[in-house]
């Protein structure tokens, strides 16, 4: 470490000088003799010493950022030529400087770090404290709770301090803390609300993963919804199984998802946002084949039986009995029965190249309802928002491709 020249010592130099001489000139000194009170008692003054060395340190530094200390140097601060010089890691350089700093604004927290009474930990966490109320509190307010962390200090380290600072209004004055507390939910809800987010995704394997997040309130309700599932539907089914274990709240949100009461699920594209299994009745009937969902998976025979006496679920059996689908002149809008067929059937949008599903498309008259065309699965197709207007643009014009899709082209 390199020692910057001088011409002569200041009283604050010098001493750090001496005290550094000091603790050198014991360094080698074994402790054997020493006793365990009087090792006690030395513990105790160290680590008052240490406190007040630590204080008149920040107050050196931050005056050396004064009279540009290590600037000549070309560093681009005192604290960064200090970081160097000390190699103390530039984290904890700036760390202190900003705590110097602090210091500077609440002299009583300083003068009791100067006289041993308070520790470094503790003097960040009140100047912290303090300056994190709000600012349109009372003039009286900070001095008070700076007062009153000090005389806790005496009794508690700076963790339990922390904690008294979280709460530190509530204590000097209760009326704004209030108010403070109204303004900071109000504050987090909405930037809770703001960053409410949602995503799942299939791995392949018949398993989705996904991640939420939610404002603390729908988060609660969801907990309850699923906890009460979890503690009464499902009997635990080995010894010493968790009530709210993982696996048994992934069960229950199996079980609120699948016995939603049909009333209360939302409609997209004039269907219920349910999903649609189609089998074939041999299947209905108890055979193997695997059933389709109109989201592109495929379920077991099994699974497909099962849900088929569920109301969370639309049913189509192929080759049974169903809902009469061509309702010719009698009708101007396709049925729910007709839209599902039409959405297993289409797999959402016709348009050449569009990927919309079945929920976001609109009941399209291949001929239309004006002209005499019937309300019909096989005289329909589902078109998305998007296309449903363009097909109606005299602007465009569209034809079908091998595949029965709608290619569309501006008319000139």
């Amino acid at each position: 470490m390199t020692a910057l020249p001088h011409s002569f010592d200041h009283q604050v130099a010098a001493a750090a000088r001496r005290c550094a001489d000091a603790v050198e000139s014991v360094a080698e000194v074994p402790l054997w003799s020493m006793g365990s009170g009087e090792a006690g008692e030395t513990l105790v003054v160290l680590t008052r010493a240490r406190a007040q060395l630590d204080e008149l340190l920040m107050r050196v530094l931050r005056h050396g950022e004064t009279v540009d200390t290590g600037l000549d140097t070309g560093a681009v601060s005192t604290t960064s030529w200090w970081s160097h010089e000390t190699r103390t890691t530039r984290a904890e350089a700036h760390r202190t400087r900003r705590l110097a700093e602090s210091l500077e604004r609440h002299g009583c927290v300083r003068d009791a770090l100067a006289g041993g009474g308070l520790l470094t930990d503790q003097a960040s966490v009140i100047v912290d404290a303090v300056d994190a109320l709000p600012d349109d509190v009372a003039e009286w307010v900070s001095p008070a709770a700076t007062e009153f962390l000090l005389d806790k200090a005496r009794d508690h380290d700076a963790k339990a301090l922390r904690i008294l600072g979280r709460r530190l209004l509530e204590v000097i004055d209760p009326e704004a803390a209030d108010a403070e507390e109204a303004r900071r939910l109000e504050a987090e809800e909405r930037e809770a609300r703001a960053a409410a987010s949602f995503t799942m995704s299939d791995d392949g394997h018949g398993r989705c993963h996904g991640r939420f997040t939610l404002p603390t309130l729908h988060a609660e309700m969801l907990r309850k919804h699923l906890m009460a599932l979890a503690s009464t539907s499902r009997p635990a089914t080995e010894p010493g199984e968790r009530v709210l274990s993982r696996h048994r709240m992934g069960r229950a949100f199996m079980d609120y998802i699948e016995s939603r009461p049909p009333d209360t699920v939302p409609s997209a594209g004039g269907v219920p946002a349910t999903v649609v299994v189609t089998m074939e009745l041999e299947t209905l009937l108890g055979g193997l084949k695997a059933a389709s969902l109109d989201t592109g998976g495929r379920i077991s025979a099994g699974e497909a039986r099962r849900l088929a006496c569920r109301a969370g679920v639309i049913p189509v059996v192929l080759g049974g009995r169903s809902v009469v689908l061509d309702v010719g002149r009698k009708r101007r809008f396709h049925s729910e029965a007709q839209r599902v067929v039409m959405g297993v059937r289409d797999g959402g949008c016709t348009a050449f190249g569009c990927d919309a599903p079945p929920g976001l498309c609109h009941a399209h008259h291949d001929v239309a309802w004006s002209k005499g065309g019937g309300t019909s699965v096989e005289q329909g197709r589902l078109l998305c928002s998007r296309h449903h207007t363009l097909i109606h643009d005299p602007a465009f014009q569209h034809s079908l491709d091998k595949h029965g899709k709608v290619l569309f082209s501006r008319r000139t």
